[in-house]
């Protein structure tokens, strides 16, 4: 009886320890998601001027550049997918993993070759497990990301796109996999075709004809469109890469949060069994030695 009040105490103990990890990594994640979400309110304007600017250029300009301009035949698709170096975040990792493959499933039917670019130790530890092949890898920078990885991420997927599919190592389009933050409770997987550009000036100006009241800019392009559109496009790839790397880091600042916390919840219960069991066990063991005196006390007074 003594070994098993034993074995109780280390469990409580266990119990005891594993809360005070958890509760420390969700009060670290939730101080984290406010500075997470701030860069990414800063950021969001800025990548969608930059998209708007773009876009007004390749509609009203009448040119064709090949970074907006659907290619005829289209053999390889690159897809990048934004996982995280850490793991403690729930399904975070593996939902955008199986989002990314599921786009890549889905190009490969339409006779498109997908091309994966991965960033986060998550994705890179995936595929070497499973020996998948991948064509550029970016990790140690997914909790704070910096600018400088955008602009390396972005200068790869430019050259593979520069290149195009019918080289080796070049792709056609470009397509981004990231988790979105909805809410605190709420991460969901968004894929983006970054390139060719979409043109969405023209739909906004339909848009404008029911809402009035909004006004778009008016762009005027100096020295010429095609000199613009050399500049532009850059930054936008990179905007766009640094916003979704913003969005992924966020929300698995949220996703650990949540983890954690389930986790403190479950080590909760776990010391509240343990606990009860325990006390049962010292009630069985002291009914035990009570029955023990008394029936030693009957045998001497009857021996008398």
């Amino acid at each position: 009886m003594g070994a098993q009040l034993r074995v109780y105490k280390q469990k409580i103990a266990s119990a005891q320890t594993t809360k005070k990890i958890t509760k420390a990594m969700e009060l670290i994640a939730a101080s984290r998601i406010q500075k997470a979400m701030t860069r990414v309110r800063a950021s969001s304007p800025f990548a969608r001027a930059v998209t708007r600017a773009v876009s007004a250029v390749a509609t009203h300009s009448n040119i064709q550049h090949p970074l907006t301009t659907e290619r005829a035949v289209i053999k390889r698709s690159a897809v990048v997918i934004f996982a995280s170096d850490r793991g403690l975040a729930g399904a975070f990792n593996s939902q955008i993993l199986r989002e990314g493959l599921q786009l890549g499933e889905l190009l490969r039917s339409e006779g498109r070759e997908p091309v994966y670019f991965l960033v986060g130790r998550r994705a890179v530890g995936y595929f070497q497990f499973r020996q998948m092949p991948w064509a550029g890898e970016w990790s140690g920078d997914t909790d704070t990301p910096h600018f400088n990885t955008a602009e390396q991420i972005a200068g790869a997927l430019l050259d593979a796109y520069d290149r195009g599919g019918d080289e080796e190592g070049g792709v056609d389009e470009i397509h981004l996999v990231f988790n979105r933050f909805v809410s605190m409770m709420t991460q969901e997987p968004e894929t983006v075709r970054l390139l060719p550009l979409e043109v969405v000036e023209a739909d906004e100006v339909a848009a404008e004809q029911a809402a009035p009241q909004q006004v778009y800019p008016l762009y005027e392009f100096e020295p010429s469109p095609e000199v613009v559109l050399d500049a532009l496009l850059p930054v936008y790839v990179q905007s766009r890469v640094f916003n979704a790397l913003l969005q992924s880091s966020a929300a698995k600042h949220a996703a650990t949060q949540k983890a954690m916390k389930s986790a403190s919840d479950n080590a909760d219960n776990l010391i509240t069994d343990y606990t009860r069991l325990r006390n049962n066990a010292r009630q069985a063991e002291i009914t035990q030695q009570i029955a023990e005196i008394v029936g030693g006390a009957d045998a001497l007074s009857s021996s008398k």
